[in-house]
C-alpha cells in the first residue's frame, strides 16, 4: 500500500511539483460540493429574517416596560393561571402521547391487518385538518349535549367539554403524529434478530423490550415529546372552542396574548410572549441535552 507520503514524494521525484492542500478548518467537514460560504450566508439570513429578527422585536418591545413592568405584567393571577394551564397540559398531553404514540407506531410498523394503511393516513388528520375545524368538532362531540359529552356525564358525571380535560384532549389530538411519525421510522429500521437473539437468549419479553428496544427507540420518543409539547404550548384554534376561556381556569396564553393585543396592551402581550418564549426555550434545551445525552449512551 502506498502512502500519501510516498505518493508525494514519487510526485516530486518525477520534477512535477507537488499541490500541498489547505487544512480543512476544523468547524466544518471536507465536502465535495463546494459553496461553504455562501450556503452559511444564505442560511444565517435567513434564520436572521424568519426567526431571529421577529424574536429580536419581542424581545426589544417587552424591554419598554423596564424589569420592574416586566416582572409586574408577567406575575398577575391571571397570567400564572395561564402559564399553568398552557404548560401544564401541554406537558400531561405530550406525556399521553408519548405511551399511546409509541403503541400505535409499533402496530403499524410490527403488524399486518385490514384497513392498515386508512389507520397510517388517519394518523396525519391533525396535520391537514383546519385547528379551528378541529376544535368545533371536539367541542361538539364532548359538549354536554354530545355524543361522547352526554354518556360521560350521565354515566360518570364526567364534564368534558370547557373545562381542562377539554383542552388536554384537544391537545392529545394535534399532538399525536408528531410522536408516531418520529419513533416509526426507528421501529422499520430495528431489525427483529435482535429481538430474537435476545429471546433465545433467555429474556423475557419486559427484558428484552427495556434491553433492546426501548434504548434504541428512546431518542426519537423524547424528540416526538418534545414536538408535541411545543405544539401543545402555543396551540390556539383547536383550543379556544373547547376551552371555554374562563380565565383562572382554562384560559390558554396564546388567547390572554390575543386579549391584550385587542386591549390594545401591546407592551403587555410582548412581556407574556417573552415570558413564554423563555420557559419554552429553556424546557426544549433541556430536552434536546437529554436527547443528545441518550445518544451518546445508546452509541457506547
Amino acid at each position: 500500500m502506498v502512502s500519501a507520503a510516498d505518493n508525494d514524494s514519487a510526485l516530486a521525484g518525477k520534477g512535477g511539483a507537488v499541490t500541498v492542500r489547505a487544512p480543512v478548518p476544523l468547524f466544518r467537514k471536507p465536502s465535495v460540493i463546494p459553496g461553504f460560504g455562501l450556503t452559511l450566508g444564505f442560511t444565517l439570513t435567513y434564520l436572521s429574517l424568519i426567526v431571529l429578527i421577529p424574536l429580536a422585536a419581542l424581545i426589544l418591545r417587552s424591554s419598554s416596560l423596564g424589569w420592574s413592568g416586566f416582572w409586574a405584567a408577567v406575575t398577575t393571577p391571571r397570567v400564572i393561571a395561564a402559564f399553568e394551564v398552557s404548560f401544564g397540559l401541554s406537558l400531561v398531553a405530550a406525556l399521553i402521547n408519548a405511551v399511546f404514540g409509541f403503541l400505535v407506531a409499533w402496530v403499524l410498523v410490527r403488524y399486518n391487518f385490514p384497513g392498515k394503511r386508512l389507520v397510517d393516513a388517519l394518523v396525519d388528520l391533525p396535520f391537514a385538518l383546519p385547528t379551528a375545524v378541529a376544535g368545533i368538532a371536539l367541542s361538539a362531540l364532548y359538549a354536554p349535549n354530545g355524543w361522547l359529552g352526554k354518556p360521560l356525564n350521565e354515566l360518570f358525571g364526567l364534564k368534558v367539554a370547557f373545562t381542562p380535560l377539554g383542552i388536554a384532549i384537544a391537545l392529545t389530538f394535534i399532538g399525536l403524529p408528531f410522536v408516531v411519525r418520529t419513533v416509526q421510522p426507528i421501529l422499520q429500521d430495528l431489525p427483529a434478530e435482535e429481538e430474537e437473539a435476545a429471546a433465545s437468549l433467555g429474556a423475557s419479553r419486559f427484558q428484552t423490550f427495556r434491553s433492546v428496544i426501548l434504548p434504541a427507540v428512546l431518542p426519537a420518543l423524547v424528540t416526538g415529546f418534545a414536538l408535541s409539547f411545543a405544539r401543545g404550548v402555543g396551540e390556539y384554534g383547536s383550543v379556544i372552542f373547547i376551552a371555554g376561556n374562563m380565565p383562572g381556569l382554562t384560559e390558554i396564553l396564546p388567547l390572554l396574548i390575543v386579549i391584550k393585543l385587542e386591549q390594545y396592551d401591546y407592551a403587555g402581550a410582548a412581556a407574556v410572549g417573552t415570558a413564554m418564549l423563555g420557559v419554552s426555550f429553556l424546557m426544549l434545551l433541556i430536552l434536546n441535552l437529554l436527547q443528545q445525552w441518550m445518544r451518546s449512551r445508546h452509541a457506547r
